[in-house]
Order: C-alpha cells, then sequence, then structure tokens
C-alpha cells in the first residue's frame, strides 16, 4: 500500500431507516478543491448508492461509510455466542444477512433482526431486548474501545434503539458491502491493493475531532461551520451561508478529511488491528 495514491474521496452519511428514499443519506466527492455534494438535493436509496459505486464511482477513490462494517466477535469468541450458524468472518456475516433478508425490499434488513436466533443479541425498539444482548450500553468492537479511547461516545451495532444508535445503518450497510464483493475491496477485511479503489469504514467524529471541534459538538448545521471546519484542514470552502442539514455537513467535512489522512501511513496500521480483527471485525479508518 502506498500511502497518498488515491485521488478522488468519498465519504456516505448513510441511513438505516424504513423505506425507499431518505434525507440522511449524502455523498460527497473531494477531489482537488472544495468538496461536493454528489446530485445535490437528491433523496438518495441505498440501491442508487450502490449502483454509483458500481458505475459512475471515479477511478482511484477512496470511499468512506459512515456505518459499521461488521459487529462485535473478539470480546466472546463470535458474533452471535450459542448460535450453531454464527459466521466465522465479517464477508461470511454480510452474505447471511443478505441472505435472510432477500425478500426485504430497499437493502432493509428487518428479517434478519427479527430472526428468532439473530433477535437474541439486538436491543429493538418496544422494549424488546435479547435475553443475549448482554445489557448496558452492549456489546462493542476493539475499534471502537479505540474510539472511546479518543474522547468519542460510539454506540454498540446491536442497540438499534435511539437516533444516534448506528446498528440499523450498519446492517444494511453489510447487505451492499456484500453485493460489492468483486467491485470494491473493504479494508481491512480486504487487503488494500496497490492500485484502483478502496472502502473504508468512517466514523464522521473523527473528522470533525480533526477539523478542531469537539466529540459533544461535532455537527455543523451551517455553512460558517462547516467552511470553519474545512479551513481547519486546510481545504478550500463550500459556497453558500445560512443553514445546511447534518448529513451533508458531514460528508462534506468528511470527505475532505479522508483527504488529508489517507497519506497518513499510521492510519493504515492501527496498534490494536490483527489480522484476526480485521478478518472479523474490522476498524474504523482513523481510529488509533
Amino acid at each position: 500500500m502506498t500511502p497518498g495514491r488515491f485521488r478522488h474521496f468519498v465519504a456516505i452519511d448513510w441511513s438505516g431507516a424504513a423505506g425507499e428514499r431518505h434525507r440522511g443519506i449524502a455523498v460527497a466527492l473531494c477531489s482537488d478543491g472544495a468538496p461536493e455534494l454528489v446530485r445535490p438535493g437528491q433523496r438518495w436509496s441505498r440501491s442508487e448508492v450502490l449502483d454509483w459505486l458500481l458505475e459512475e464511482l471515479p477511478a482511484d477513490t477512496l470511499v468512506g461509510f459512515d456505518l459499521g462494517i461488521s459487529l462485535a466477535f473478539a470480546d466472546q469468541g463470535a458474533f452471535f455466542p450459542d448460535w450453531v450458524e454464527s459466521p466465522p468472518d465479517a464477508r461470511a456475516l454480510w452474505g447471511m444477512i443478505d441472505r435472510l433478508c432477500a425478500d426485504d425490499p430497499h437493502l432493509a434488513a428487518s428479517s434478519f433482526v427479527d430472526h428468532a436466533e439473530a433477535a437474541r443479541h439486538f436491543r429493538r425498539h418496544g422494549g424488546r431486548e435479547g435475553d443475549l444482548f448482554g445489557g448496558g450500553r452492549g456489546r462493542f468492537r476493539v475499534t471502537e474501545r479505540a474510539q472511546e479511547a479518543m474522547g468519542c461516545k460510539p454506540y454498540s451495532n446491536f442497540n438499534l434503539v435511539g437516533a444516534a444508535q448506528v446498528g440499523k445503518s450498519s446492517l444494511t450497510g453489510m447487505r451492499l458491502l456484500h453485493r460489492l464483493q468483486g467491485h470494491l475491496p473493504v479494508w481491512p477485511i480486504d487487503p488494500l491493493p496497490s492500485g484502483g479503489s478502496a472502502v473504508v469504514e468512517i466514523y464522521t467524529t473523527l473528522a470533525a475531532l480533526a477539523a478542531g471541534r469537539s466529540a459533544g459538538k461535532s455537527k455543523m448545521r451551517s455553512f460558517e461551520e462547516l467552511n470553519a471546519g474545512l479551513a481547519a484542514l486546510g481545504s478550500d470552502l463550500v459556497p453558500g451561508g445560512g443553514p445546511i442539514a447534518d448529513h451533508a455537513s458531514d460528508a462534506l467535512l468528511t470527505a475532505a478529511w479522508l483527504r488529508t489522512a489517507a497519506s497518513d501511513a499510521a492510519l493504515w496500521s492501527p496498534t490494536g488491528l490483527t489480522d484476526q480483527i480485521a478478518a472479523t471485525e474490522g476498524w474504523t479508518f482513523g481510529a488509533t
């Protein structure tokens, strides 16, 4: 892997909400100048994002998805302890979710969390907490513990309740990642190739921290706040003033951050990342 070999940088703010089209999905592209929204004003569907990645992604692009690319494994030696069909690694997990949700439209993952065995491990709406959820805040991946050490407040991907939860986004995203197999490698589950494009997991709060904001005030809801963050990253500014949706600002800032962070060799070799963690839990790019 050669740091700095990418020429384009994409950040995707994702959504696991029900339905076809989502205000919460934003796609931002950054090359040499200021980051720009792809298809500004469009309410993306998850399938449209998949199609765009397969058909329109520029060459040599680093794509960041704001979701968890896997579930906790290292803490208990399995994704789903006590389930004989628990997958051995992340790619098998993606395949299982996509297979069990084959009849769910719009890359939804409802059938998976409603599965009798899987449901035991999730906290769901309506006070439904599986007997193997583990209580408290739920189970965390090694990379999420690294995020905590950096001052962030990650949520367990087994928690599907609350406005800040990322579990639904992660499960729907895993269906998309499964369908990218053979087209785009997903680091670190796949080795990073010496050329071409690749996908990484991102956490937009890490970009905000790099831009001088605190974890508790990572959301930028005005062009002025966004441009202050972009300036801190050494990026050209985006035109506009007044309010901006935080999904859009998250994607724009993180695309610019990826452009600076991708050339940092240390971020591709974090301390806690082992071969076993890479294959099962994956990692958040930028978490050290």
